[in-house]
């Protein structure tokens, strides 16, 4: 298993891939597998056997490509001098590299596949397996030679709370115009509620996108954090009347939703990306198609069940169920030669797994 070098697994706070590397890692010892887990600094929290890169985290270059290249290369010199049966690269620069290993590569593509990172994935060698996290995913990258889907699961011993609260709205997401915070606060106060707005700033191009479009929209109802660390985050979501997602693009996935839900806190989100995948409507949220539906939604939001919210996350987006699809892709690549595959770059989950693909 190799993950990007930037945070540790389990991450102690932002790092959204590290989070559901760690529950995979961790599901997939659970079920009786071997896994050896490459990543950087001096410590894991997993349950995998951890070899080190690099002894410093490198989140303060993170978008910088050195550090991941200078991590791929080293760890593809130890996979040499190991035997392995398949790699699970969770890197941006790794699928590069994996053609050229002895052992089978599957990759899971944590980003949206569009623009430049559309282009690259198009260039992979057909013998590594591309793995969405959605559908909605795959539909942006189309034409990307996709292997199966395969949602991701959230490990968390979390007891929902026994009654809808009312609480204050959360927005808690990266600080950027594609996550709408500025829809979030001129939501809650249509609806006459109050805001807790708690985001990652840590890159600039984040804190001016604060300092310039979100800060001159705070008043007296919206609480501002600035990168609370985890425990801070699990606090807000149980203590949230609901998770508010007015999001401007096609989010891949949306971990936050499945923490909202764990915590028995519905989700309010626009019709974006994988928000209808993850949210059951009308049962643990509401997905609005407009944003001036979203107030009414706000208030809506209080019928639901939280034993229903959480219950559809441990059903539907458990470790081992995620553990298990990624099992089946594992054993398919490692007996698959690459002329044996589908070929040209429509190849479908169905061709190549037609059991594999969660939805």
């Amino acid at each position: 298993m190799i993950v990007p070098p930037y945070y540790e697994l389990p991450p102690p706070g932002y790092g959204g891939v590290e989070q559901v590397c760690a529950a995979l890692v961790d599901a997939l010892v659970a079920r009786g597998n071997e896994v050896t887990l490459f990543g950087a600094g001096s410590k894991t929290g997993t349950a995998a056997n951890f070899v080190s890169t690099v002894r410093e985290l490198q989140a303060d270059r993170l978008g910088h490509s050195l550090p991941e290249l200078v991590h791929l290369a080293r760890v593809d010199r130890l996979i040499e001098d190991d035997t392995f049966d398949v790699v699970h690269d969770h890197t941006t620069v790794g699928p590069l590299a994996a053609a050229q290993r002895r052992v089978p590569t599957v990759v899971t593509v944590h980003n949206s596949p569009d623009g430049e990172l559309g282009e690259y994935l198009r260039g992979i060698d057909r013998a590594v397996a591309l793995v969405a996290i959605s559908y909605a995913q795959r539909r942006v990258g189309a034409g990307l030679p996709w292997a199966a889907t395969v949602h991701n699961g959230l490990a968390a011993e979390i007891r929902p709370k026994p009654a809808p609260t009312d609480g204050p709205v959360l927005w808690l997401g990266r600080f950027s115009a594609d996550k709408g915070p500025d829809l979030a606060i001129e939501a809650v106060r249509q609806a006459g509620v109050r805001l807790v707005l708690a985001g990652k700033a840590t890159e600039p191009s984040e804190q001016r996108y604060l300092d310039e479009a979100v800060r001159p929209m705070l008043g007296p109802d919206v609480e501002l954090l600035v990168n609370p660390d985890r425990a801070r985050c699990w606090q807000l979501l149980g203590a949230a009347r609901c998770l508010l997602m007015p999001i401007r693009w096609e989010e891949p996935f949306g971990m936050v939703m499945l923490e909202a839900m764990a915590c028995g806190t519905p989700v309010v989100a626009l019709n974006r990306g994988a928000v209808p995948e993850v949210i059951r409507h009308g049962e643990t949220g509401v997905v609005c198609d407009d944003p001036a539906e979203l107030p009414a939604a706000i208030e809506q939001s209080r019928q639901f069940d939280p034993q229903a919210c959480a219950e559809h996350v441990r059903t539907s987006f458990s470790p081992d169920l995620m553990a298990s699809r990624y099992e089946r892709i594992y054993h398919r690549w490692k007996h698959a030669m690459p002329a044996t595959l589908p070929a040209g770059p429509a190849a479908t989950s169905a061709e190549l797994l037609p059991a594999v693909a969660s939805g």
